[in-house]
């Protein structure tokens, strides 16, 4: 019989820095991870943008907030310790019109409430002299922004991991959970695993392994994919580091941007487009059954019912390159379309409530010896170490093992 003390559900970048960290605080633990895919970091982890986030747009005292913050620190330091290349390079948020610059007052007030050193609001003449290319009334100058390769990030962890003895099994998808009084069994693609406490890091399928595990959280997991182009290499000069429009906070999303690539390149997006698949990576891809899912929950109905329009806009995007180049045309006028290319796509797993409303923070709830990871939306990959610490630190304290 294949007994562990913890078991963690899914090889993201959360879940193998909350296996870490077990094993970093209690380092006699039998810990293990499962992985339905044949490698890590495949999903949200190894799709993202690559930007270590500032923390500026976050609700001040939120647990995105505060794990940004500190998990931005702690990034910073693992990095350095494991030679993953990075580089704080900084960013400008910019207002091209005098109704983005009253909100661009609001991005500003929030990161100096959140605590962020060095952010200054810049004049349009500024924002040319770090982005000559960019077009803008006004802008905020964010020094603490950088960049790097989260699927690196998530080798090193996971080297750290198995060198503590942690084991990890891929392929072995989750079929069903018996969460008892003195046990959780996990039954897989690859055995059952009987385990004193599980933690479900599923990411886009949190939902589905929380409702295995009996947690009836009034929320559903809705996967909304973001597609990048990409500035072709004779045109990566126009933009130096990373360019960020004003965010609408209508809005749970931050509008498409360009983005300086560790790896070297620009990327530009990402947009918002509902995915008619959980892992839906293009708008050809359809599963019908977790398509009805989505439009059968409540909240989802409700969310387009207030946000159509906008809806509509990132559809519109999704489908025309040239609706996806005018977005990004508002911030540099002289862009032309043969300046981009299309270049890929990763999808979101935003958690949806039943009235309709985004799931703002971090969201983890205890349901007997199993703790659910409901909601990790960015800045999880930032924050990742704090979070791993904060999910570990909450299963050591509640449950024996």
């Amino acid at each position: 019989m294949n007994r562990q003390d913890v078991i963690v559900i899914g090889a993201g970048i959360v879940g193998l820095s909350t296996a870490m960290q077990l094993l970093e605080k209690q380092p006699h633990l039998a810990v293990t991870i499962l992985e339905k895919e044949s490698d890590i970091a495949v999903h949200q982890t190894g799709h993202n943008s690559g930007v270590m986030h500032s923390g500026i747009y976050y609700t001040p005292g939120s647990l995105r907030a505060k794990n940004c913050q500190t998990g931005y620190r702690q990034l910073i330091d693992f990095c350095e310790s494991n030679d993953v290349e990075f580089d704080i390079c900084g960013k400008v948020i910019v207002a091209v019109d005098d109704e983005e610059i009253e909100r661009l007052n609001g991005v500003f007030e929030r990161g100096q409430a959140n605590g962020l050193e060095g952010i200054k609001m810049i004049s349009g003449e500024e924002v040319a002299e770090i982005e000559p290319h960019i077009q803008a009334k006004k802008g905020i100058w964010v020094p603490q922004t950088g960049i790097v390769h989260f699927p690196d990030v998530a080798q090193k962890i996971l080297e750290r991991f198995r060198k503590m003895g942690g084991e990890i099994i891929l392929n072995a998808k989750v079929t069903n959970i018996l969460a008892q009084a003195d046990e959780v069994i996990v039954e897989t693609t690859k055995g059952v695993f009987h385990t004193k406490q599980m933690i479900n890091c599923a990411g886009l399928y949190a939902d589905k392994v929380a409702q295995m595990t009996g947690d009836k959280a009034e929320m559903s997991i809705i996967p909304f994919r973001g597609e990048y182009y990409r500035l072709l290499p004779e045109k990566a000069h126009l933009v130096k580091n990373l360019v960020y429009p004003t965010p609408n906070p209508a809005f749970p999303f931050l509008g498409v941007h360009f983005t300086r690539m560790i790896k070297g390149g620009i990327e530009a997006g990402p947009n918002a487009v509902f995915a008619f698949a959980r892992e839906g990576y293009s708008n050809k891809n359809v599963n019908l059954k977790e398509l009805l899912g989505a439009l059968s929950f409540a909240g989802f109905r409700k969310l387009g019912q207030k946000h159509w329009r906008f809806g509509l806009d990132e559809m519109k995007r999704s489908y025309s390159k040239k609706h996806f180049y005018h977005a990004l045309r508002r911030m540099m006028p002289d862009l032309k379309m043969e300046d981009v290319e299309y270049y890929r796509a990763g999808v979101r797993a935003m958690a949806l409530g039943k009235d309709g409303e985004v799931v703002d923070d971090f969201v983890v709830r205890r349901q007997k010896r199993v703790l659910n990871v409901w909601n990790a939306p960015s800045p999880a990959a930032t924050a990742c170490l704090a979070i791993g610490d904060y999910i570990s630190d909450m299963a050591l304290n509640s449950v024996e093992v």
